[in-house]
């Protein structure tokens, strides 16, 4: 009799003890430019030796005539090495428009796809920023999956990127 009440409360319990949620922040600075282009961004998880273990976006220019926006991609040239050229863009839940100067919020759980799958280990969350007559920039920010506590981490841009934040909650 006890197992039939523990069992359905223990299921119940179950997924919110192992859910974790990953929370991103990247900032795009405002550039005193004369020509300004809103910048490809590229985020994805890799793990310490830099090796591609998921995409979780790509901001790019969608709106350009026969998919024009998708020649510049190779421009974000260690995102492109990594896993852009094998990539058939768009990708559903992962393509989407650029974004314009500001902070730019991005949540993931850890029950749905790319984290559900992600080994327990340490990793690094990469940003690459590239823009038409403009620079390149590439940032990381190390974490370790699953958290066992709440962390944040965070490093600062120098010209295409701002602050980029990780914040990891078990």
């Amino acid at each position: 009799m006890r197992k039939r009440v523990l069992l359905p409360l223990f299921t119940l319990l179950s997924p919110a003890v192992l859910a974790a949620d990953l929370d991103i922040s990247v900032e795009i600075p405002r550039l005193d430019v004369a020509e300004y282009h809103r910048p490809y961004v590229a985020l994805w998880l890799e793990k310490p030796d830099q090796s591609h273990v998921a995409n979780l976006a790509v901001w790019y220019d969608l709106k350009l005539k026969d998919d024009e926006g998708e020649k510049w991609l190779k421009d974000m040239r260690q995102w492109w090495r990594r896993s852009g050229r094998s990539l058939e863009m768009p990708v559903d839940g992962v393509s989407a428009a650029t974004r314009a100067v500001g902070t730019h919020q991005l949540s993931y759980k850890g029950s749905e796809a790319p984290l559900k799958d992600l080994v327990a280990g340490d990793y690094n969350l990469v940003v690459e920023a590239a823009r038409e007559v403009g620079g390149r920039e590439l940032l990381r920010v190390p974490f370790s999956w699953p958290p066992t506590q709440p962390s944040t981490a965070s490093t600062q841009g120098s010209s295409e990127l701002g602050t980029l934040t990780v914040t990891v909650k078990p």
